[in-house]
């Protein structure tokens, strides 16, 4: 049942209507409005859901800011994070300074998440950046409405058009670039080099190469054995021979890690490898590429290179794979 009186400020001057909501089974509704129709039709939506047993609860989501949700975010799930949340902090202080935190979580909707897409655009923001951003707004609602009494809130980043992604690099050594690139580091240091070749064999991520410890290697079976990934699970990466070679020949470190370079030191240096070497446009991350494709080429199929790789789908194969046209010519006879 719903009743609904006259809300006046402290000089008497009428301001609006409040209207409640009290039905058996359910938690009494408040809410003030500008106009009498507004209260009156609101509770009839309210009346109606409760009737249909379809209604939510709203009290949370109607009174509570995004920018409130955004610090509660940080507090409770970021430190949930495996690498504690700080690439994603970046993104919540970002969101903290949009118009668009400032409004209510129950009334942002699919158009002001486009406003702040198209405002960075105009900041230059890059697709995938801006997707990253995304994401994490779309997480925050998700566990609005499941885990903060919120389960009335829709999810505004669902309905908004995502920036497409550029088509993905299709970088690979060409001509003598590999044994220029890994000339060019042995000269600056042999270590270098091991990493390299390590990246073109195993098609390791940078951090996952830089993070072996040599208790997650086994020589005598070939393997290296990663247990915490970007994707979040365990992988047993194959060696082949070369690899094994440029493992054996290393010093073992005291402290237990196979490389003696810092993932920052050795970004740093392998540009200065790379320009040394006179190549342009070879990202360490391409050797990644480069080592993905050369499986497919050795006749590997898809299943078995994203057990070596780590991919978790066919497009994600897709978008780092790129086959040399000659060498599938020469496979189709």
């Amino acid at each position: 049942m719903a009743g609904v009186s006259a809300v006046y400020d402290r000089d008497g001057e009428h301001i609006g209507w409040k209207v409640s909501v009290r039905k058996k089974g359910f938690p009494p509704q408040f809410k003030t409005f500008r106009t009498k129709a507004e209260a009156l039709a609101w509770a009839s939506v309210v009346e109606s859901e409760m009737v249909r047993g379809v209604w939510r609860d709203r009290a949370a989501s109607e009174s509570t800011t995004l920018k409130e949700c955004l610090d509660r975010y940080a507090a409770d799930v970021l430190p949930t994070r495996k690498d504690g949340g700080w690439r994603e902090a970046s993104f919540l202080r970002r969101w903290q300074e949009r118009p668009i935190a400032d409004r209510y979580m129950a009334g942002i909707r699919g158009q002001d998440v486009a406003i702040a897409i198209r405002d960075m655009e105009a900041e230059k923001k890059k697709p995938n950046t801006i997707r990253l951003h995304l994401a994490l707004l779309s997480n925050l609602f998700t566990v609005a409405r499941k885990e903060w009494g919120m389960e009335a809130l829709d999810n505004p980043v669902e309905s908004v058009r995502k920036p497409k992604l550029p088509q993905g690099r299709d970088r690979r050594l060409v001509g003598d670039e590999e044994n220029r690139l890994l000339d060019a580091c042995s000269k600056i240091n042999p270590e270098l080099a091991a990493i390299v070749r390590m990246a073109i064999e195993t098609g390791m991520r940078q951090g996952e190469i830089m993070g072996m410890k040599w208790s997650m290697v086994n020589l005598s079976a070939r393997t290296v054995t990663l247990p915490d990934t970007k994707n979040g699970t365990r992988r047993t990466v194959p060696l082949s021979s070369r690899a094994v070679a440029v493992l054996e020949a290393l010093p073992r470190n005291l402290n237990g890690r196979v490389w003696t370079y810092t993932q920052d030191r050795l970004k740093a240096i392998y540009r200065t490898a790379v320009a040394r070497a006179g190549i342009t446009g070879l990202t360490f991350h391409d050797l990644r590429h480069e080592a993905t494709s050369r499986l497919f080429e050795k006749g590997f199929n898809p299943m078995e290179v994203s057990a070596i790789t780590g991919h978790k789908t066919l497009q994600m194969l897709k978008r780092y794979t790129y086959l040399r046209a000659e060498d599938l010519a020469k496979r189709m006879g």
